[in-house]
């Protein structure tokens, strides 16, 4: 099983389903394909049946670069990156001369 809740296996990526005993031995997961989910489960512990909870879904992959961005995006919130001074200046400091004739009209800075 991985941190993010799902189990791998051959290649594919089952989801962790949470179950509650009816005799209230407390909640547990298994994993099971998306198209196969049963409405219930024997209890490991009394071999009662359980049923299917409707929990929250597991869907942060910690390890994504999209999952990183948005922790980096939330941590400058609170903890801003501390600069020196302003950044350097481009060697030539000018922009690329244009050919274009239409150009010329364009106000000058």
């Amino acid at each position: 099983m991985t941190s993010d809740g799902l189990l791998r296996a051959k290649g594919t990526t089952m989801p962790l389903y949470e179950f509650r005993c009816a005799a209230d031995c407390g909640p547990f997961e298994r994993s099971f394909p998306m198209a196969d989910v049963p409405r219930s489960v024997p209890c490991p512990g009394c071999e009662g049946d359980a049923a299917r909870l409707v929990s929250s879904p597991r869907l942060g992959h910690g390890s994504s670069p999209a999952m990183k961005l948005l922790d980096a995006t939330k941590r400058s919130a609170h903890e801003p990156a501390v600069v020196a001074g302003p950044p350097p200046r481009a060697a030539t400091g000018r922009s690329a001369v244009t050919n274009n004739p239409l150009h010329r009209r364009l106000p000058r800075p």
